[in-house]
């Protein structure tokens, strides 16, 4: 095995060029040829149909709503949308593809030369979009017997062809150079910001733990100075955001010290490995005469109206990057500010619990808070936690209106992410409200001033400051839930000193 070159030692030596295809399962209810539902988590082979399984006599007929998302996604991407444009066959022999062939598009996508933004650091990178198709989903094979889940030492494999036929919509990058040391950083960002768009035009659930969302990152390098880029290699099916990232970086450490062992980086298509962060070599990479593509016969082609393409861009919403813009001079956030959220995955939640009726500051207080601080323990975004933005406002509103302080709140959101149930339901469960009640209070104030008469002493003497030891005497004896306000005028008046 090819020892790693340590990231910033490949760094100084190589220039990274990054390219990205990322494949979007669209969200219609039928697939993508026939009438066959979509539903994610069926019984194996019950959403098929002569269609979908390539029967013979049976004939495709395109969906309309997957045309639609992706002209709307075409042009929420700066493409260019073809006014004619034409299916193909694919051809390849795999078992999770039942006709042997994939309806795609080959020489003549329905998107192109479009572009997207994004933003890392600080600094802008344009990513330029080659391509925007449409295409079926294929079919899922699943190796049973072996440790890896893969073919090789598996006792058998079985085939659910329920995926096979969904909609499926692919976003091809051209190439990315100019990124260096930030190129697994711009992956990520890219791939994010896709994501994001997606779901804001509601074309897909684009849940990457389904497979609704799935980025095969490509990757070359080359000594710093060539003319020339290297041979790239291309890792299929990243299904998370965080992957994205860390396969681009093994990838840029792997080939380098392939480079510097004097071989020669192989064109193959390669498998990132969850657990190690690593990837494996899958299979050399096919080229587009290796799948024997021909018109496809039995549909006809596709030639969208401009008069309709112009109502769908009329019909747009609001992008995720006006969006951000929008919300930031809304909150008075700066540039760091805005960039904490989106790090943190915590946008969405902040804004729904702000609509909630949370201050925006109280309401990124606790996501970037308490509820970040869980979610990176658990290793999951802020969005999977047991917690919803209704139940973050709900937190705030008790803290305003002075039932409980910021030590009972995360008590509380520790009870409802342990699944106690509402805020209001684990405050009562264990007994959280703040104590405000003077009569209640007067007891452990008194035993706090008789414990700690040398500190008495200095109050009455006019060091007031000094208040604030009782009041964490106090606070202590009731587990923090005194309000610190009564308790310090409490103190004060029983000991015949103003501020």
């Amino acid at each position: 095995m090819t020892a790693l070159v340590p990231y910033e030692q490949a760094l100084e030596a190589y220039e990274p060029v990054i390219g990205l295809e990322v494949h979007v399962e669209l969200g219609t209810n039928s697939k993508m040829f026939c009438g066959c539902p979509t539903e994610f988590g069926a019984e194996p082979n019950t959403q098929v149909c002569p269609t979908c399984l390539g029967l013979p006599g049976s004939l495709p007929v395109a969906n309309k709503k997957a045309i639609e998302s992706i002209i709307r996604l075409g042009l929420a991407l700066n493409c260019s949308i073809a006014p004619w444009c034409r299916f193909a066959r694919k051809n390849y022999f795999y078992p999770d593809m039942p006709k042997d062939f994939q309806i795609s598009q080959y020489d003549e996508p329905i998107c192109v030369e479009g572009y997207l933004d994004v933003e890392v650091e600080g600094k802008t990178y344009r990513i330029g979009i080659e391509r925007v198709h449409l295409e079926e989903d294929t079919g899922k094979s699943l190796h049973v017997g072996g440790a890896t889940g893969r073919i090789h030492g598996a006792s058998h494999s079985l085939v659910d062809y329920n995926r096979a036929g969904i909609p499926l919509v692919e976003v091809v990058t051209k190439p990315v150079p100019g990124t260096g040391a930030l190129a697994p950083e711009v992956a990520k960002a890219y791939v994010t910001e896709l994501r994001d768009i997606c779901k804001t035009l509601g074309i897909s659930d684009v849940k990457m733990e389904q497979g609704s969302l799935r980025c095969d990152a490509n990757v070359s390098i080359a000594p710093r100075g060539a003319t020339e880029w290297g041979t790239r290699s291309e890792t299929k099916n990243v299904n998370s955001l965080r992957s994205v990232e860390r396969a681009v970086r093994h990838e840029i450490s792997r080939q380098a010290g392939v480079l510097d062992a004097g071989g020669r980086v192989v064109q193959e298509t390669r498998h990132f490995q969850e657990d190690s962060g690593t990837t494996v070599s899958g299979r050399s990479k096919e080229t587009a005469e290796d799948y024997r593509y021909f018109p496809e016969p039995d549909l006809v082609p596709l030639a969208p109206s401009a008069d309709w393409i112009e109502e769908l861009r009329a019909a747009l919403p609001e992008l995720p990057t006006a969006r951000r813009r929008r919300l930031q001079g809304d909150w008075d956030l700066t540039d760091l500010d805005m960039e904490a959220l989106i790090n943190a995955g915590a946008l969405d939640s902040v804004e729904e619990t702000v609509a909630a009726g949370a201050s925006a500051e109280a309401a990124r207080k606790w996501w970037l808070g308490e509820i970040a601080r869980r979610a990176n323990e658990d290793g999951v975004e802020v969005s999977a936690l047991p917690i919803t933005p209704a139940d973050v406002a709900a937190v705030v509103a008790l803290v305003d209106a002075g039932s409980l302080n910021d030590k009972l709140a995360r008590q509380v959101i520790e009870g409802v992410l342990a699944g106690e149930g509402t805020p209001e339901q684990v405050v009562a469960s264990r007994g959280l409200a703040v104590v405000s009640d003077t009569g209640a209070l007067g007891t452990a104030v008194d035993a706090a001033i008789a414990a700690n008469e040398g500190i008495a002493e200095k109050i009455r003497g006019g060091k007031v400051q000094a208040v604030g030891a009782l009041v964490g005497a106090v606070m202590k004896e009731t587990r923090g839930q005194a309000d610190a306000a009564t308790v310090k005028a409490l103190i004060l008046e029983k000991l015949g000193v103003s501020e």
